[in-house]
């Protein structure tokens, strides 16, 4: 598969990260948002992203060179000429159906559509297009232009086709590819959002503080973050959504939400996204 024109459907933080991957690597983007002004903050994100890069030497080519290979549509339609498309809105089932629905009338007999979902059933996701064997997960961990792991995911009616076509294009972007079957929370999340869980489930406990919860796990752990800045960087939003799917799908008590989870998302500390989770950040 050459380097053509990809879409991505949704724009926020994993979208927006997604975008500028793929446009780093010499891929065409087009990116769409339903929601009003999104892609304008897509943009200054990867506007700030890319001088980052810059600055520490990292980056290839001029920001602005970047840049003008990612366009914006406020459609879906404009996503039609498309050989790869990847979802990556809210972690909210029937969405997702309903774009995958919209999408498989829209694009080409053999584009891919992907989704990045971070636990939802990629095979009830091609159940909603007349052709599910080009139906894959290509989940990119978070933050998307610097983590270089990406799980795809194969769904049961799958093409293996499918799977080899999205390893190549993990691999010409740099990244690792590694392959899942399609059960809940995949590979990473099934072992990591529990433990993410458990150590908010600690604080409200009391068994100890946020600062020494978190510097147990980096210093006794080696882990180079501690779970509760993670949940903070990933959003108690996504966190709380993993752990509801792992609850519903394996009905196992042991993935039941923290409460203080529960409560923190209801009140909007879903974390840097916000401004405030488990610490503060500077807007």
């Amino acid at each position: 598969m050459g380097k053509g024109l990809v879409g991505v459907v949704g724009a926020g933080t994993m979208g927006s990260g997604i975008a500028q991957v793929f446009a780093q690597a010499g891929y065409r983007v087009v990116l769409h948002d339903s929601l009003p002004g999104q892609i304008e903050k897509a943009r200054a994100s990867v506007v700030a992203s890319l001088q980052r890069l810059e600055k520490a030497g990292k980056l290839g080519e001029q920001p602005d060179a970047v840049l003008s290979r990612i366009e914006d549509s406020d459609s879906l339609a404009g996503l039609a000429e498309a050989t790869l498309v990847i979802e990556a809105v809210s972690e909210k089932k029937n969405l997702k159906q309903e774009i995958f629905a919209e999408l498989g009338r829209l694009v080409g007999a053999n584009a891919i559509l992907a989704s990045n979902t971070s636990s939802i059933s990629i095979t009830a996701l091609a159940g909603a297009t007349r052709n599910p064997k080009r139906v894959v997960g290509i989940h990119f961990m978070n933050p998307a232009p610097v983590m270089p792991l990406v799980e795809i995911v194969q769904g049961e009616l799958t093409s293996l086709e499918t799977v080899e076509k999205a390893k190549q294009i993990v691999g010409s972007l740099g990244k690792t590819a590694v392959v899942s079957a399609d059960r809940p929370g995949f590979i990473v999340n099934r072992m990591l959002i529990p433990m993410i869980n458990e150590a908010i489930f600690a604080l409200m406990e009391g068994v100890a503080t946020r600062d020494d919860i978190d510097q147990a796990m980096k210093l006794g752990a080696r882990h180079p973050m501690g779970p509760l800045e993670l949940a903070d960087l990933i959003g108690l939003d996504i966190c709380l959504d993993v752990m509801e799917t792992l609850y519903q799908e394996f009905a196992d008590s042991k993935y039941r939400p923290c409460p203080l989870l529960r409560r923190m998302v209801e009140a909007g500390l879903l974390g840097r996204k916000t401004g405030r989770g488990f610490y503060e950040y500077v807007r």
